[in-house]
């Protein structure tokens, strides 16, 4: 029987959605109506009439003090109906949800519970004077993701034809086919063989497709297939395999090529063997070299580059892990989808860490199109707000019902992230130094042990989600790769996972990720050397799956763990107990294949050293060849009054206090320094602290640097930058210099030579450059790389247009602090403090936010001298501990005007300052002064008291004071004689927070 109930609210209650979309429309679109109800709709499967109401009268489906609930259609004066649900075959979370109550409230058994099936739609009742044009614009472009919703829309005469909806339920029918189709590769030709790459979203290259087909035509290969009753050709499973396995998203072929390297400034060529093992891994294996023979804590690393997430040393009793990844492409399809899997597949990355970690807290960073975009957008992109409303409420989502804080982020607005947002999401977790006897980072499966899945079921979402992130997005990516999560599932799993844990129940866990199954049976059986696995006993979400479709789909808050033989029953008893389906699929073994099976029929069997080690590598070519930039005078202001208004209120600026409320930074009750700080708790932070554990003052830096707006001079001199204000931030929050790990992320446009990159030697040098530049700074700061990871082609192409983003990379800091209660903010705190700025200022102004603004043109990015900058760092890390600082905040976008200006508002006090006592070096007028975002300069309040004893801490190194910090609230800045700034402390709170007050 299918039937549907209706729940709307009762007339006397508010609709407070219904309100909120209304808004949106208004605010996203610029379509005013009249107002906007919302009715839930339930499409009931697999209950007879008496349940079903049975079902009604207990209030299984709606709250009986605010609702009205029918089986007939609720709707009434209105002039637009449209109905919004999840197309077939796509996760719907809420229906899960209702199902599970259904099955509770009826009191079914699990096997009839698996019978009953529920979906869910939002009907949207809006009321004004609209045309049907109008609300297909409001169903396509706001209600509906029609990637993965299907929509319909009547008008209030059509509706009371046709009264209601007719009932469609998302089902997918039939059972799941064991059908294995072979692929007949050896008799393509190597134009046929491109296409059927394309066509199945493979993103193998010529290459290595030929490569495949060579193994397969392998005399011992041939015979071995044959005796065992497999084909010659490869199944469909076994294709797919290898193109999730060596996909650039997981495999990293770029970073692992052999690239020619021409520097036409100095007329060398060197040959670079790998970026990654040359420049990330092997600089950080000389930090740990130097560390453990004369570092002032030895070497604290102890698990990078080969978990999930990288580990190091908090404490004698804790150890801290950090991981930050990107959801590019399912974000620039479904902003929201996408953003909540990047949140929620992140956390899994912890967890799936060494033995598994604790959930500490999340970081986020996005860069996006100005959300003010305006003009006709390429076929299948999303307007900037709405991807940037979509990913703030899917992270939202993700982290907040997961119950892990959000602490550290920030957002970067690039008009060429209109082709691809970039969404990092990152998380920290803690482990026990020890584990059930044995070191908390260690992990490897043993032959014998029982292959577990644990969590959620399998769907067709996320599948070829690997491969798609591993090519540019275009008109025909497929709507699969986009996934749905379910932060509460996952949250089950978690709580599950971390007891069995600490029993001791299992030798290794990792997380379905990117792949799958696919990838992760396959890697954790890189320890043992192989495993023997059976599809048939995969729990679904949904029947119809093919078994290659099994193997692969990245379908979320799933985890693969190896479990001792002797500890299963307990394994799965505890499972039970805590709610959490986990499943037996197989066996690993050390017999060197990757054998997979859905009942009899073998679906793949690989060698293990083929899949894992025969991807063949790349050899590229890059040219270096600096771009040549004229520099224009920086123009005199005669009104810096406004000018300093304006650059308060610019997008990489301005508060983001709007979404910084979205999310939770207090849950779990560690979070020392807050995302905003300050009188108000508006006033912006540099970095996040914790104390991780609370028996314990000791605590935990979270920090970031990000600066993508130097690419288009350097990209050598934006990853110095980009480590710099990592280093800087935690700096100045307390953080000890010499006690930091990084985390480098990578986000590149193409930078492989072709037809639709012509300009790929030049984008490939970029990216050596950015290499060397990680290289040299992170020796020169002594911060040793513990993870990373890269996502490249980061391009759109369609509607004739090819958009790529800026180079990007986000370089991420984890640091110690002794005592939380030496911590630092950026608000000014005490009237007559004495303010100081820390480091030298020069006339650097490429990809400045002043250049930008008077629209002058400049060359000059800013360098790091990180000797003397190391250094300064150190003394203000002593001058903390000693208590001679009482506010701190680094200068980098906007400089030194909007640093004090932040300064101020934090603290709702004034500041009296003559910056011409600046230390310069270069000729440099007011605004230049002011404005310039020289790298590694911090600007900081000293007690009057503390002054000399702060001076003799900085002994020889550049610093100036600047003035005083003062009760009445209004910033008075001169340059000698002559007064720049007079302005009242809250008209620049007024500027800072107008152009994302939402």
């Amino acid at each position: 029987m299918l039937c549907r109930v209706e729940v709307g609210l009762k007339s006397h209650v508010r609709d407070v959605v219904g309100a909120r979309v209304a808004r949106k429309i208004a605010n996203e679109l610029g379509i005013a109506t009249d107002g906007v109800r919302v009715i839930k709709v339930f499409t009931l499967e697999g209950l007879d009439q008496s349940e079903i109401d049975l079902a009604v009268e207990r209030g299984a489906l709606h709250d009986p003090v605010l609702h009205e609930v029918s089986l007939q259609p609720l709707a009434s004066g209105f002039d637009w109906a449209v109905e919004v649900g999840f197309r077939p075959g796509v996760t719907d979370n809420e229906g899960r949800t209702a199902q599970e109550t259904l099955a509770i409230v009826l009191g079914l058994d699990k096997a009839r519970m698996e019978s009953v099936k529920a979906y869910v739609a939002n009907q949207y009742l809006i009321s004004g004077d609209l045309d049907r044009k109008t609300v297909e614009h409001v169903c396509k472009d706001l209600l509906a993701n029609e990637l993965i919703q299907r929509y319909e829309f009547k008008s209030a005469e059509e509706w009371s034809r046709e009264p209601g909806f007719e009932a469609r339920a998302a089902r997918v029918t039939g059972q799941a086919s064991d059908e294995v189709a072979v692929i007949g590769l050896s008799s393509m030709s190597d134009q046929e063989m491109m296409d059927f790459s394309r066509a199945n979203t493979l993103a193998l290259s010529l290459e290595e497709l030929r490569t495949i087909r060579d193994y397969y035509q392998q005399p011992e290969i041939m015979e071995s297939r044959k005796n065992d009753g497999l084909p010659a050709d490869p199944t469909d499973a076994e294709i797919e395999v290898l193109a999730q396995t060596w996909s650039e998203h997981c495999k990293h072929k770029i970073f692992s090529s052999l690239i020619t390297f021409e520097n036409a400034e100095t007329g060398k060529t060197e040959v670079v063997d790998s970026l990654y093992k040359t420049y990330i891994q092997g600089s950080t294996k000389a930090i740990r070299k130097r560390n453990a023979e004369s570092g002032p804590y030895g070497d604290y690393c102890l698990s990078v580059f080969k978990d999930n997430a990288g580990v190091i040393k908090f404490s004698e009793s804790l150890n801290v892990c950090v991981k930050v990844e990107t959801h590019n492409s399912p974000s620039a399809l479904d902003p929201y989808g996408g953003a909540l899997t990047g949140i929620v597949g992140v956390n899994r990355d912890p967890m799936g860490t060494g033995m598994g970690a604790n959930l500490l807290c999340n970081t986020d960073v996005f860069c996006f199109a100005s959300p003010f975009h305006e003009g006709e957008l390429p076929p299948r992109l999303l307007h900037p707000r709405r991807v940037f409303e979509g990913v703030r409420e899917g992270v939202e989502h993700g982290g907040n019902k997961s119950g892990i804080p959000t602490v550290n982020g920030s957002i970067v607005f690039d008009e060429r992230y209109l082709g691809k947002p970039l969404v990092y999401c990152g998380t920290v977790g803690t482990m026990p130094v020890e584990v059930a006897g044995r070191p908390s980072e260690d992990k490897a499966a043993l032959p014998g042990d029982a292959i577990v899945m644990c969590g959620g079921r399998i769907g067709k979402d996320g599948i070829h989600g690997a491969t798609f992130s591993s090519e540019e997005l275009h008109e025909g990516s497929p709507a699969t790769a986009v996934q749905i999560g379910d932060p509460i599932t996952q949250r089950k799993m978690y709580d599950f996972l971390m007891r069995a844990r600490d029993k001791g129940l299992y030798n290794a866990i990792t997380d379905n990720g990117a792949g799958g199954l696919s990838s992760s049976v396959g890697e954790m059986a890189e320890d043992c050397g192989g495993f023997d696995m059976d599809l048939a006993k995969a729990p679904l979400k949904y029947d119809g799956l093919k078994p290659w479709e099994i193997l692969i789909s990245e379908a979320q808050e799933r985890m693969t763990v190896a479990v001792p033989q002797d500890k299963l029953a307990e394994f799965m008893d505890l499972s039970e107990a805590m709610d959490v389906e986990s499943t037996v699929l197989g066996e690993f073994n050390d017999k060197g294949r990757y054998f997979v099976r859905y009942g009899d029929t073998v679906v793949a069997d690989l060698d293990m050293e083929f899949l894992h080690g025969g991807v063949p590598q790349m050899k590229l070519e890059a040219r270096w060849e600096a771009p040549r930039i004229e520099n224009q005078p920086v123009p005199e202001v005669a009104d810096h009054n406004t000018l300093l208004h304006d650059m308060l209120g610019r997008l990489n600026i301005c508060s983001k206090e709007y979404v910084v409320r979205q999310y939770d930074h207090e849950v779990q009750g560690k979070s020392a320094v807050k995302p905003m700080v300050g009188k108000e708790a508006d006033g912006p932070s540099d970095a996040g602290v914790l104390r991780p554990d609370l028996k314990s003052d000791q605590g935990l830096v979270i920090s970031h640097g990000i600066c993508p707006k130097f690419s288009d001079a350097d990209t050598y001199w934006m990853m110095a930058n980009a480590v710099d204000e990592a280093v800087r931030n935690a700096v100045a929050v307390g953080a000890d210099p010499d006690y930091m790990a990084g985390c480098d992320n990578f986000c590149w446009c193409d930078p492989v030579q072709s037809e639709s990159t012509p300009d790929g030697h030049y984008k490939l040098a970029q990216l050596v450059r950015a290499n060397k530049a990680l290289a040299d700074y992170c020796l020169a700061f002594n911060v040793p790389c513990v993870s990373g990871k890269d996502s490249m082609k980061n391009d759109y192409k369609g509607g004739g247009k090819k958009i790529s983003i800026p180079p990007t990379v986000l370089y991420s800091v984890i640091g110690v602090l002794p005592d939380v209660n030496k911590c630092l903010t950026s608000d000014f705190k005490n009237p007559g403090d004495a303010i100081y700025v820390l480091g030298q200022t020069r006339p650097e102004f490429a990809g400045s936010e002043i250049s930008d603004q008077l629209g002058f043109v400049h060359g000059e990015v800013p360098i790091v001298d990180a000797v003397s900058a190391r250094e300064r760092y150190r003394s203000l890390f002593r001058a903390a501990q000693k208590g001679l600082v009482n506010a701190a905040h680094d200068l980098s976008d906007g400089g030194l005007g909007v640093a004090l200006a932040e300064m101020c508002i934090g603290g709702r006090l004034g500041a009296d300052v003559d910056i011409s006592a600046a230390p310069v070096c270069g000729a440099l007028n007011p605004t230049g002064l002011l404005y310039s975002e020289s790298a590694s300069r911090i600007l900081v309040s000293v007690p009057q008291e503390q002054r000399d004893e702060f001076e003799r801490e900085f002994r020889g190194q550049f610093l100036a004071c600047l003035g005083n910090v003062s009760k009445e609230p209004k910033l008075l800045v001169k340059y000698a004689e002559d007064t720049l700034v007079q302005a009242s402390v809250q008209t620049l709170v007024t500027a800072f927070k107008a152009t994302l007050d939402w």
